[in-house]
């Protein structure tokens, strides 16, 4: 039955984007909601977007009947300009907007490897979402940790792309405790995400390598 509501921050990403378009293939969505910048290159009767500039997130008319709530946010410092840019979507927005946004799950994108006690500021920003998040009254939040993302992204990534090109064709190295490093397609983690949530579940829970590769099918 189509009666699952899903809401979208991040929808066009490498990974949201793909998040969107397999809810909308769904039957068992019937409506999904996507908070953008900027218009959705794809149309549906179940898409309902809402644009925003996320200056003035009181502003937003989040939907009351919401399921499920995917997080696909992120940048990196260099496209953001600094450190506190960066810290200001990966955390702040994102963290105010799984704040605002009610539901019973909550399917967030973070990052192999994050930990707020990392040395490595992408990872501690990352590990300080997944800690103020799991504070939240989700009665379930499911954390996805991937590791290199592959995959056409809008704008173009230098080191991913060449990491994107050799690291494939050295997955055998990638073994026993190092197999949750492996590269994974971004449409892969947006299949996992959506199986999550129709797995359903309690309590807060991260998902790594095999784990999402699983849920991906």
């Amino acid at each position: 039955m189509k009666n699952r509501v899903a809401l979208v921050f991040g929808s066009t990403g490498l990974i949201g984007s793909e998040v969107v378009r397999r809810l909308l293939a769904s039957e068992a969505y019937g409506e999904v909601h996507a908070v953008a910048r900027k218009e959705l290159s794809i149309e549906n009767e179940k898409l309902h977007v809402q644009l925003t500039d996320f200056s003035d997130l009181s502003s937003l008319q989040l939907p009351t009947n919401v399921r499920d709530v995917f997080c696909c946010l992120g940048t990196t410092q260099k496209k953001a300009g600094s450190k506190e840019a960066f810290y200001a979507i990966d955390f702040q927005l994102a963290f105010d907007l799984a704040r605002e946004a009610g539901a019973e799950q909550f399917l967030m994108v973070s990052s192999i490897g994050a930990a707020a006690s990392s040395s490595n500021y992408y990872l501690k920003v990352k590990g300080e979402l997944e800690e103020a998040v799991r504070g939240l009254s989700y009665p379930c939040t499911k954390v996805f940790r991937p590791s290199l993302l592959l995959g056409e992204r809008q704008e173009q990534r230098f080191a991913e792309g060449l990491a994107g090109s050799v690291l494939p064709h050295l997955s055998f190295l990638f073994q026993g405790p190092l197999r949750k490093y492996r590269p994974i397609e971004g449409t892969a983690v947006a299949r996992a995400l959506v199986s999550g949530a129709l797995e359903g579940g309690n309590g807060f829970r991260v998902l790594e390598g095999d784990e999402i590769a699983k849920l991906a099918g």
